[in-house]
């Protein structure tokens, strides 16, 4: 006759892969939200660091739709398709039309992304 498994505690395995699931859980899903989060983070950069570089072009070739400075600001917030609203501004410096934008990426702190174009 089989003793039940609950007298022969050290013998039995049953909900062991539930306990170690629940011991490598927190660590996995932190990790994949760490992943999500620096995916998104990227993501905004290289789209902050596009939108000002089109808009410094814009701003020195296309006097059409680029010809005043909240033109050219509006232009750029157009462009940028990453996570929050960044602040444009756009200036005539000795290099040529500079466009810059900051942001401040939220992810329980502030991560601040900054970029800066100039074109001739």
């Amino acid at each position: 006759m089989k003793i039940p498994c609950v007298r022969r505690a050290a013998n039995c395995n049953n909900g062991t892969t539930t306990i170690e699931f629940a011991l490598v859980a927190p660590v996995l899903f932190a990790l994949m939200g760490g992943i999500l989060y620096s995916g998104l983070m990227i993501l905004s950069g290289l789209s902050l660091q596009n939108a000002v570089e089109q808009a410094a072009r814009c701003y020195s070739i296309n006097t059409a739709t680029c010809g005043t400075a909240a033109a050219t600001q509006t232009y750029a917030q157009n462009l940028y398709s990453g996570v929050g609203s960044p602040v444009f501004t756009v200036s005539s410096p000795s290099c040529g039309h500079q466009a810059s934008a900051t942001l401040a990426f939220n992810v329980g702190w502030n991560v601040p992304l900054s970029a800066t174009a100039c074109y001739p």
